[in-house]
């Protein structure tokens, strides 16, 4: 089965790649299919990951996986959320993971509430009009550390530090981080939404069609 991912985003696309390739799920970034981007007005991940899953499967006729992700810190009330990515602009610096992460630590420095969290929503359309979207929510709660740590991962890993494992997402192995980032959580929920919901019944179809 074929399913557009509706995102361009090489971390993400290797995660979830990895993540869906036992089901014999092959996941296509946007990018090699179409153009454009989708409209992205919403204040809520789940908003925002249906429009660009219904955005992708219009322009491709293919079903397709969106995931919208982000950063919510406690002491900021729960932002920046929607726009985790866009997160450094606002204090003048050139978007980049780097300049994020740099913004975050200069913003938390003397807050000694450090919780936050990572949710990232998975939606999945068989068409854009589909009226039975899967969704597939994955939150972990984290820490914000002093400084960088690691040097694997994208976006905020080196910073967001796993008090029971005692590492940032930056620090482990791409096996540790999938069990247990955001994104592996909700990966696996969607992984069984899609097994259950849209392969489980062509199956049986090739089963009757067979008897």
């Amino acid at each position: 089965m074929k399913i557009v991912l509706a995102s361009n985003n090489q971390g993400k696309l290797a995660e979830l790649q990895a993540m869906f390739h036992p089901l014999g799920v092959e996941l296509v970034p946007q990018g090699a299919l179409m153009d454009g981007e989708a409209p992205e007005p919403y204040g809520t991940f789940l908003e925002n990951a249906l429009s660009k899953a219904r955005f992708a499967s219009e322009r491709t006729g293919l079903p397709a996986i969106a995931d919208d992700a982000g950063l919510c810190v406690a002491a900021f009330g729960g932002l920046p959320g929607v726009d985790t990515a866009y997160y450094c602009m606002q204090f003048g610096y050139e978007k980049s993971d780097a300049n994020n992460v740099r913004a975050l630590i200069e913003q938390m420095s003397g807050v000694t509430d450090r919780r936050a969290a990572m949710v990232s929503t998975l939606v999945a359309v068989r068409h854009p009009k589909d009226p039975e979207p899967l969704v597939a929510v994955g939150r972990v709660a984290a820490l914000i550390a002093q400084q960088p740590m690691g040097e694997g991962g994208f976006g905020f890993d080196p910073v967001l530090l796993i008090p029971e494992l005692g590492m940032t997402f930056a620090q482990m192995t791409p096996e540790v981080k999938h069990a247990h980032s955001h994104r592996g959580r909700s990966s696996r929920l969607m992984m069984e939404l899609v097994r259950e919901n849209w392969l489980a019944g062509s199956a049986a179809v090739r089963a009757a069609a067979k008897d």
